[in-house]
């Protein structure tokens, strides 16, 4: 099993209105042929300045794990800022060791030469988030006594996780990004970025998101923080250097991944098809469906390669997120972008629904904001972003391409 807290080594580096959804359309050919970024390192970037968090806590000191593809320009304005989702990381696209069983990143079929986010043009941008456990401070990271942070870690939210972006794409010299884009927990960031940092930020890509956490988002990540609780190895958070929660944690992806999907998808899939089993055995002991055998195993790859903690505090993160909250509405929030926007959102897609998308499109043409609204038929729910991935490619690659050049 991965310890999710260790460092890993590696080597070498216009307003559309929304009322029918759009069809696919192939887009012009590139001039390349897709292909993968290769083999990438995953890149540390400490920060020794304290980081004032709005939870009114403090870090001391961070690190930000993060990965580039590309080539940055000599002007640096030809960078694209990729925000990750809950369960994602920094490693978008690409692979570590060239091991002929490794599963490339998480996004690698959008991001490369020729492809949605292509690497021939830019230079592109991820990092794990703070809270995270790929390699940013998060409650797994050794705090100044040197024993891992636990429940010591201060709650952080969508908007620390971006200012601390801020501060490595300072580092890196990067002033202004030519897009800022995300699905998921990463649509949350990218528009925070907007709203928070529109000097710095000339397009903004919002997929499968929303502008607040409602109700409904809130009690199933709280479900799945229950599920952590109740696991008897949690013991309050103190588990490092011993059995880890498991099964609470396995739980609760099992709930969040069903969120991700649809209906129509789990039939398509699964159907009532029994899992190694010729009728029906009537039995507790086992799955017998097989979608209780795919759900179980998720669980236990993400165990593999997540940290409890890092669950409970990103899950807040993304709860506590709204971004109008502190500018009195939606509309005075993003009032404050001096950006256009695509949004994007999915017919099946019942955690983010189109109407939250809908939502965002109206604050922004109210107040005057270009925004280019596409609303996808699409089956596979809420991972549709990343699923489809050819219409992806032609709604945001084409969009990129529409815009200015820098």
């Amino acid at each position: 099993m991965l310890s999710c807290h260790q460092p890993v080594s590696v080597s070498s580096p216009v307003s559309v209105p929304a009322p029918a959804a759009t069809s696919w359309q192939p887009r012009p050919m590139r001039t390349t042929t897709p292909g993968s970024v290769g083999i990438v390192q995953r890149q540390i970037a400490h920060f020794d300045e304290p980081l004032h968090l709005r939870s009114g806590g403090r870090l001391p000191a961070y690190t930000l794990a993060y990965e580039t593809y590309g080539t940055l320009n000599t002007d640096r304005s030809n960078t694209i800022l990729i925000c990750h989702a809950l369960s994602g990381d920094a490693h978008v696209a690409g692979y570590h060791t060239g091991d002929p069983n490794e599963k490339p990143g998480w996004w690698d079929d959008a991001v490369g030469p020729g492809k949605m986010f292509d690497t021939d043009r830019f230079f592109v941008i991820c990092a794990n988030v703070l809270g995270g456990c790929q390699g940013s401070t998060g409650p797994s990271s050794p705090a100044p006594d040197g024993q891992p942070y636990a429940l010591r870690f201060p709650l952080v939210t969508i908007a620390d996780m971006v200012d601390a972006q801020a501060r490595l794409l300072d580092r890196l010299g990067i002033r202004r990004l030519f897009a800022v884009a995300g699905g998921s927990m990463g649509g949350m960031q990218a528009l925070q970025w907007a709203v928070a940092h529109p000097e710095r930020v000339s397009a903004t890509l919002f997929l499968a998101s929303t502008a607040r956490s409602t109700p409904q988002q809130i009690a199933f990540n709280e479900t799945g923080r229950q599920a952590i609780y109740a696991d008897p190895n949690w013991n309050g958070g103190n588990y490092y250097g011993g059995p880890v929660p498991a099964a609470g944690l396995s739980v609760a992806r099992m709930v969040g991944h069903i969120t991700y999907m649809s209906d129509t998808s789990m039939e398509r899939k699964f159907g009532r098809h029994l899992q190694d089993h010729p009728a029906l055995p009537y039995t507790l002991e086992g799955p017998e469906f097989a979608i209780e055998s795919y759900l179980a195993y998720q669980g236990r790859k993400f165990v593999e390669r997540f940290d409890a903690n890092s669950y409970l505090y990103v899950t807040k993160a993304i709860d506590y997120f709204d971004i109008g909250a502190d500018y009195g509405s939606l509309e005075a929030a993003v009032a404050r972008a001096e950006c256009p926007f695509l949004v994007v959102s999915f017919s099946s897609d019942w955690l983010y629904p189109a109407d939250q998308a809908r939502e965002l499109v109206h604050a922004l043409e109210s107040t005057g904001q270009q925004v280019e609204y596409r609303h996808v038929d699409a089956p596979f729910g809420h991972d549709s972003f990343l699923v489809e991935v050819d219409r992806m490619t032609d709604i945001v690659g084409g969009y990129l391409d529409r815009l200015p050049a820098f």
